[in-house]
């Protein structure tokens, strides 16, 4: 932000206005490549898409593509004040140029209508108020199991405000299912909530108890001490003896009598990469024989993405004491921005609880395939789920049905070392592994269309979750 001097160019916010013959070539000098210049026929909704996932830094807008209102006031076409918001949301310098065509009126008019079409864009949604700061910016996917989560992380979480509403209307229906209404002041259902953290399923389930006026048993089940602490507070300040708190491991404690239902919030990005189907499968024989488990199934989805910000962002995370292209056998945590779906998501690996046989291993093997539309470049695949809790009640952060305004996950990026041309019409395909063994599991992936890619992350070499 700021005014340049001179003839060239006056700053203001996000906006520049160029003077002078020498206008486009100042811009291309001053901001780094690569810039767009407007035209007034955009482009198909796909091409556009394409470029808006490019790390464009700025986007030439000519005097000549504005029209006249009915006042004299050059405006913009429905369609390009569109893309002039999507520019802004990406932080793109939105650069003015050429001379003045509208009845006389001088630069600064131009100037005060973008500035006009800014301050009057749709405010941000309670998501991209939490993600602010977030844009593509990687983390590391958590492993609660491996590692005790801290209270900052625990605080986060217990701030969203959809999933346990939608927590609590899974249980509150389940219980009316379970319990007619003649028995509800004689049948007492026990329930499990399994990782329980510091608490926030409880008193979901709590409420749902009240709201559906049946009669609960609890069990709070953590391994995370710190975390416990927290539960042992509660207990003693509000649930009473209502609730017990157990501080074990899940798959190792020995229910004293056996659960209706069990509820759990162990779900990462990718549905199953904080090891929920490990440790429900661990915790399932706590289950009676007709009991239900809160999720019931989830599933994960994987769609191909250009991003050359992610990519070189991946690139830059190399670590000395690490197999030389670690970072690009690591999936990672992300809000995803500045980035270009080739393709809708599809489905990739499922689960159900409880399973007929929850000895058996948690292994999958998908190939997926998409076509897409437009020239453009394969850097990585995002990664989704959804999930069903019971009935029709469900959390999702699949873009197509994202759960509004829920904000506890980010989406997962599964990177590729070479960058891949793709043309219109062509064939993106992935092989994709879920591999588990007693002690860890880990995901392969490799390109098999529109070439060969090779092997990421054999044997976990790179990146494990530890059980």
């Amino acid at each position: 932000m700021g005014v340049w001097a001179g003839p060239w160019a006056l700053w203001a916010g996000p906006w520049a206005v160029w003077a002078g013959p020498g206008a486009l070539w100042a811009c291309r000098c001053v901001t780094p490549p690569p810039a767009l210049e407007v035209g007034a026929d955009l482009p198909a909704g796909p091409a556009l898409e394409r470029w808006l996932g490019e790390p464009v830094r700025a986007a030439v807008l000519p005097t000549a593509l504005f029209l006249t209102n009915k006042k004299g006031f050059p405006v913009l076409s429905r369609a390009h004040q569109r893309l002039v918001g999507r520019l802004l949301r990406l932080e793109v310098q939105v650069v003015l140029s050429g001379a003045p065509r509208h009845g006389g009126r001088p630069l600064a008019a131009y100037l005060q209508y973008l500035e006009h079409l800014g301050q009057h864009r749709p405010p941000p949604s309670a998501y991209e108020l939490f993600a602010r700061g977030y844009e593509d910016y990687l983390q590391a996917p958590l492993q609660p199991l491996m590692d005790n989560l801290e209270s900052q992380t625990y605080e986060v979480f217990e701030k969203d405000p959809i999933k346990y509403a939608q927590y609590q209307q899974a249980i509150y229906k389940c219980l009316l299912d379970r319990v007619p209404e003649e028995e509800k002041d004689s049948n007492v259902q026990v329930v499990l909530v399994l990782g329980a953290g510091r608490g926030p399923l409880v008193h979901a389930a709590l409420r749902a108890g009240r709201q559906a006026g049946r009669r609960l048993r609890l069990y709070a089940v953590e391994k995370n001490p710190n975390a416990v602490v927290t539960l042992e507070s509660w207990q003693y300040e509000e649930w009473g003896a209502q609730v017990t708190v157990v501080a074990r491991d899940m798959r190792e404690w020995r229910a004293p009598e056996g659960a209706d239902l069990m509820v759990s919030e162990l779900l990462g990005s990718f549905g199953d990469n904080e090891l929920s189907p490990e440790c429900l499968d661990g915790a399932q024989h706590c289950l009676k024989a007709d009991g239900v488990s809160i999720p019931c199934a989830y599933t994960s989805f994987l769609a191909p993405v250009a991003s050359s910000k992610l990519y070189n962002e991946v690139r830059g995370c190399r670590e000395p004491d690490r197999h030389p292209q670690a970072q690009f056998e690591t999936p990672y945590v992300v809000r995803l921005h500045n980035f270009h779906q080739l393709a809708p998501p599809r489905p990739c690996f499922s689960f159900r609880h409880p399973k007929p046989d929850p000895a058996q291993d948690n292994a999958r093997y998908r190939r997926l395939s998409w076509r897409v539309g437009v020239d453009t470049a394969l850097h990585g695949f995002a990664g989704y789920f959804e999930a069903t809790l019971y009935g029709d009640v469900g959390l999702s952060i699949r873009p197509e049905t994202h759960s509004p305004g829920m904000f506890s996950w980010f989406p997962i990026f599964f990177p590729i070392k070479q960058p891949l041309a793709v043309r219109a019409g062509e064939e993106v395909a992935v092989s994709f592994w879920r591999c588990a063994t007693p002690k860890k599991v880990w995901y392969e992936w490799a390109v098999t269309a529109p070439a060969c890619s090779a092997l990421h992350n054999p044997a976990g070499r790179s990146y494990t979750i530890g059980l």
